[in-house]
């Protein structure tokens, strides 16, 4: 119930090269739980936009008064990364020595923003549920810790899936939880649900 909403949110989307150049951004109203409207649609081409650096856009709605402001910074991607099982970034013992003197104890006030970061290898998934007509699925996984998020490839037909991906997260806040939920993708419509689990951080 607000006509000037305040959000204040903070997302980082991760920019590999074999991803498309343009951000879509939509915003839409809500009359009640079942009843939404769309009040307008951009495309922000992120090519055009200078690097490191903050850049401030206001965006008018097509139909309605008013824009959207936001702040939209491109800056070179570093801690997060996706690779395949035989080339895990930790796999090199001169690195893992590396990574334990950054964290060691006397280390811990070099860098207060730097708490740390989580490796993820997603190997398969077994037994999952049949989501097409034919008693298949197609499957991928989609790794979720804050606003962060990355996603494995799609295994067509398949209901024993093997990603063998590695997927590697900054870590910005010890209490947030890696979710992790298997998707099956479905064309052009908005993929099915297969399954979830949640794993707090604090317990790995």
């Amino acid at each position: 119930k607000s006509a000037n909403p305040q959000w204040r949110e903070q997302f980082d989307f991760h920019y590999f090269s074999d991803r498309k150049d343009m951000l879509d951004i939509e915003v839409w109203r809500k009359d009640n739980k079942k009843h939404e409207e769309l009040l307008g649609t951009w495309q922000v081409d992120i090519t055009a936009l200078p690097m490191k650096q903050t850049n401030c856009l206001e965006l008018p709605l097509e139909k309605h008064p008013g824009s959207l402001l936001m702040l939209i910074a491109v800056a070179p991607c570093t801690g997060v990364s996706i690779s395949d099982l035989c080339v895990c970034p930790l796999g090199d013992p001169s690195e893992r020595q590396q990574i334990s003197q950054r964290y060691c104890i006397k280390n811990s006030f070099r860098d207060i923003k730097d708490i740390g970061f989580l490796q993820v290898k997603v190997l398969k998934a077994v037994d999952l549920l049949a989501a097409d007509f034919a008693g298949k699925s197609d499957p991928f996984c989609v790794l979720e810790l804050g606003n962060d998020s990355l996603q494995t490839h799609t295994v067509y037909k398949n209901l024993n899936p093997e990603w063998n991906k590695v997927f590697t997260f900054p870590i910005k806040d010890i209490h947030d939880v890696l979710e992790v939920t298997v998707f099956d993708e479905d064309g052009d419509k908005p993929p099915d649900f297969l399954g979830k689990v949640a794993i707090p951080l604090l317990s790995v």
